[in-house]
């Protein structure tokens, strides 16, 4: 099973099969983002059986975009509200930690608490983002460097 982009920017999910003529190709499942739908529909095609984990890793391999599930999907809108200051009731907020603490694998790095409020941008403001930032870089001024003495030619002869 294998992962295919079309011409027209949607994906293919295949599999191979052999056939007295020779090794064939059957398309399962045609997806623009591939979602547990699609994984079920071309589960319901297969004719061996299909690992969900497997069809996402192909998918991922190949660069196929990935829907995210419903519990990231509310984990970034919820990032993206408290970005904006917009927290939920104490007792709500109490609820959510106490449910995240016990499945806590190790606490987050700077890095990715920085990132936090991005999770959730669509690729325009991401994009709207770079190319400001691009532009910044642009308009910076130029390192001076300090006028320094070549390094000295290295003349060989004979010895």
């Amino acid at each position: 099973m294998y992962v295919v982009p079309r011409k027209n920017g949607s994906w293919e999910l295949r599999e191979s099969v052999t056939t007295a003529a020779g090794p064939r190709s059957r398309t399962l499942a045609s997806f623009r983002t591939l979602t547990p739908e699609t994984i079920a529909r071309a589960r319901d095609r297969a004719t061996v059986p299909l690992d969900p984990a497997a069809v996402r890793r192909a998918a991922a391999r190949a660069g196929a975009p990935i829907a995210a599930s419903d519990a990231d999907a509310a984990a970034a809108q919820l990032l993206e509200e408290l970005a904006r200051g917009r927290a939920p009731r104490p007792m709500l907020r109490a609820l959510v930690a106490d449910a995240l603490d016990s499945t806590r694998e190790r606490t987050p790095s700077d890095n990715a608490r920085a990132v936090a409020p991005w999770v959730a941008a669509s690729a325009r403001e991401r994009g709207a983002a770079l190319r400001d930032l691009l532009l910044l870089a642009d308009r910076l001024p130029s390192p001076r460097t300090p006028p320094g003495r070549p390094f000295p030619r290295i003349a060989s002869g004979a010895a």
